[in-house]
C-alpha cells in the first residue's frame, strides 16, 4: 500500500506492506484522512506515536470502507462506510482500526468531510462537554476558532444552546466563522469580553493569564492545544477567588476503552447533528495522497479555515 512516510524528519509517500486486522479489528480501505497539528509535530520528531501505532506513518483520523475483519470483529459488515480516530497510520491507503473506535459515516457526508471529522469533533465534544460540562445558556470562548477543533467546538456549542465567542486572528475569516454561530473577536483584548463559563484553549500558555481574567465564577478552562507555548505564570489567588477549574487533556495516547467511550458519545450526540445538517465539516482544501508534501506545506502556512484532507480516490 501507499502511505505518507516520515523518515529522518523528511516527508514522502512510499510503499508499505499491507496491514492485517487482528482480533476485534477492521481493515479499512481509506478514502480520506485529515491533517492535524499532531502530524506536524510528529514530522518534526516532537510527538512520536504511542506504542503499538505505526511510528513512520502519521494520521490520527480516517474514513473509508471495511474490506476485511479480524477474529471476533462483527460490529460492521464488509463494505460499510466507517470513520474513526487512530493513534497513527491514518494517512495510508489501508489501515487497521479496532471496531469499537469506528463509527458509521452519515449518508449525507462525502469522503473528505468524513475523513476530516473524527479527530476534531471528538476532541471538541470530549473537551467542551464530557470534561468541561458546558450547559445550555452558558458562555463559551473558543480560542483559535478558524481551525478544525475550533470550528467543531463553535458549532457544537451553538447546537447545545450556549452563547459562543471565538477569537480569530485572520480578519478574512471573521464573517465565515461568525456564520458557524459565534461572535468573532480579535485575539487581542479578548479578556474584556467575558465573563465566560467555559474557555476552550487551543493556542497555549500565552493566553492563560487572560483566560483567568475572562473567566466567570465556577468557570472552567479546558486546555487541549499548546502550540504557542506550554509554560505560563498563574495567579493562584485569582483562580481561588473565582473557584476556577483548569482542565487539560490529550486524545491520542488514551487506551482503547477510553477511546471507545468517546466514539459512543459521538454517536449519541454528534452524528445526529451531522446527519440532519445542523452542523458540518468545513474543508479548507483537499489533496491526493501522492501530494501529501504539498498538503503539509499548506497546513504549515497557517491562515486556513477548516480542515486540510488527503484523499485516496474512490
Amino acid at each position: 500500500m501507499r502511505a505518507v512516510t516520515i523518515a529522518n524528519d523528511k516527508l514522502s509517500v512510499e510503499d508499505h506492506p499491507d496491514p492485517t486486522p487482528g482480533a476485534g479489528e477492521c481493515l479499512v480501505r481509506v478514502r480520506a484522512a485529515g491533517l492535524n497539528g499532531a502530524d506536524m509535530m510528529q514530522r518534526r520528531g516532537a510527538y512520536p506515536a504511542p506504542p503499538g501505532a505505526p511510528q513512520d506513518i502519521p494520521g490520527l483520523e480516517l474514513a473509508g470502507e471495511v474490506i476485511d475483519r479480524g477474529p471476533g470483529a462483527s460490529r460492521f459488515e464488509l463494505g460499510d462506510r466507517v470513520m474513526g480516530i487512530v493513534a497513527g497510520g491514518g494517512q495510508a491507503a489501508l489501515a487497521v482500526v479496532h471496531e469499537r473506535i469506528l463509527m458509521p459515516v452519515p449518508d449525507n457526508l462525502d469522503w473528505p468531510e468524513a475523513g476530516g471529522l473524527p479527530e476534531v469533533f471528538t476532541t471538541a465534544h470530549d473537551g467542551v462537554f464530557t470534561q468541561a460540562g458546558l450547559r445550555s445558556g452558558e458562555r463559551l470562548l473558543v480560542h483559535g476558532g478558524a481551525g478544525g477543533v475550533g470550528t467543531a467546538a463553535i458549532q457544537l456549542g451553538r447546537a447545545a444552546g450556549a452563547r459562543v465567542t471565538a477569537t480569530v486572528r485572520n480578519p478574512d475569516h471573521h464573517s465565515r466563522v461568525a456564520k458557524l454561530g459565534a461572535e468573532v473577536i480579535a485575539p487581542e483584548g479578548f479578556e474584556d469580553h467575558g465573563p465566560f463559563d467555559v474557555i476552550l484553549e487551543l493556542v497555549g500558555a500565552p493566553n492563560l493569564s487572560g483566560n483567568l481574567q475572562a473567566l466567570g465564577f465556577w468557570g472552567r478552562i479546558m486546555v487541549i492545544g499548546i502550540s504557542a507555548g506550554a509554560k505560563a505564570e498563574l495567579n493562584l489567588g485569582l483562580a481561588m477567588q473565582k473557584r476556577a477549574r483548569i482542565l487539560n487533556s490529550t486524545l491520542r495516547p488514551r487506551p482503547l476503552e477510553e477511546k471507545a467511550m468517546t466514539a459512543r458519545a459521538m454517536e449519541r450526540s454528534v452524528l445526529p447533528l451531522l446527519a440532519s445538517g445542523a452542523i458540518h465539516v468545513p474543508i479548507a482544501a483537499t489533496y491526493p495522497l501522492e501530494d501529501a508534501v504539498a498538503a503539509y506545506e499548506r497546513f504549515g502556512e497557517g491562515g486556513k479555515l477548516g480542515k486540510i484532507v488527503l484523499t485516496m480516490g474512490g
